[in-house]
């Protein structure tokens, strides 16, 4: 059989049809296969507490130095250590006072030698005041018994003040506590002339301690006082505080600001100056969260995929908040009617197809 040119180019145009739609219905089955297999969520809200995580030191509530105030006296006998507990009056040191009582007992004899010409001044004066009415004395003469007998008065005064302050000076003699408290530093030693200021101890007053938190500048406007406060001290100790004060001002160097916080009396191996992380809680807010294992983190950014109704998976920047108990505050970026992949996140693209199955039921809000 013979076939012209024609005849040849149309066989091998209607041949090459179904050869070519069929590639493209391979090309097409290949292309929509699924590149994973996932689970999806959805976003649930949940009640968490607000915090503020924090670093600083425990430091003593207020430490107040207590040091002679007599001058020039030995230190004949110390009645306590450091890490003594006192109470208020309490005598800590004893000094020498065998000076002071012989200065003590000059005054008062010279406070009696001054009362006794006293009593005679008086009586002189009443004399007088009986001649001057009879004519005996003249005005002048009245006048210097008067003027003596108030001299003698003054006398009187100045040595019963001076007896005063000799009396002041013995009790000086025994240094007190000037309030309940724990001695945390001694320099007081048997033997040695004190001058008066000098100190003598250092005394956590009531025995209180303070945890000190650094915040930043941000967070101390979010801080109210009486707020709850839970600290871990160096030692492993963990405390519950109340916060006493935001400080007024802010570190110019740092930038950081500090928050004081009351802790009880009884701190166990709590110490002031040791180290101690904190948490101060600031109320509940609510938070829409997904599970921490459905963001991705890439580039320093937050990503989270969500998969449509036409299997793809769709690739949104978010930002996040709170973490707790394996789940993730979404604060923007996501809705909360999406559907988000729940785990492999990592191995996804934009665009990307995927087979969803079912995943477990997200946790009840608390």
């Amino acid at each position: 059989m013979n076939y012209d040119h024609r005849s040849i180019g149309a066989l091998l145009l209607i041949l090459s049809v179904p050869l070519s739609w069929a590639t493209d219905q391979k090309s097409a089955s290949t292309s929509a296969k699924p590149s994973l297999t996932v689970s999806t969520t959805h976003p649930t809200r949940v009640n968490w507490a607000q915090k503020i995580s924090a670093n600083g030191n425990l430091a003593a509530w207020q430490e107040a130095t207590i040091g002679a105030e007599a001058n020039g006296l030995k230190i004949i006998e110390v009645r306590v250590n450091v890490g003594d507990r006192v109470k208020r009056g309490d005598v800590l040191v004893v000094l020498q006072s065998d000076t002071v009582r012989a200065e003590l007992a000059q005054a008062e004899a010279v406070l009696a030698e001054a009362t006794a010409s006293a009593h005679e001044a008086k009586a002189q004066a009443e004399r007088a005041r009986s001649l001057q009415q009879q004519g005996f004395f003249s005005v002048a003469q009245l006048s210097q018994t008067l003027a003596a007998e108030a001299s003698a008065s003054a006398r009187v005064q100045s040595a019963h003040a001076i007896v005063q302050l000799q009396n002041l000076r013995l009790s000086q003699t025994q240094v007190r506590a000037p309030d309940a408290g724990v001695i945390s530093a001694r320099q007081a030693t048997v033997g040695s002339v004190v001058a008066a200021g000098t100190e003598l101890f250092r005394l956590i007053r009531q025995g209180r301690i303070e945890w000190r938190a650094e915040v930043t500048a941000a967070e101390i406007g979010r801080i109210p006082v009486g707020a709850p406060v839970q600290i871990k001290a160096a030692s492993g100790q963990q405390l519950q505080g109340k916060v006493r004060m935001v400080a007024p001002s802010v570190d110019a160097q740092t930038r950081n600001a500090l928050v004081y916080v009351d802790l009880p009396a009884q701190t166990g191996s709590a110490r002031a100056g040791m180290f101690a992380q904190g948490e101060i809680a600031l109320g509940q807010s609510q938070a829409l969260t997904v599970p921490q294992s459905a963001v991705v983190v890439r580039d320093g950014f937050s990503y989270v995929y969500t998969v449509g109704t036409d299997q793809k998976v769709s690739q949104l920047k978010v930002q996040t908040g709170r973490q707790s108990e394996g789940r993730v505050e979404v604060t923007s970026g996501l809705k909360a009617d999406a559907r988000v992949v729940a785990s492999g996140g990592a191995f996804l693209n934009h665009g990307d197809t995927v087979r969803v199955v079912d995943a477990p039921a997200p946790p009840a809000a608390k």
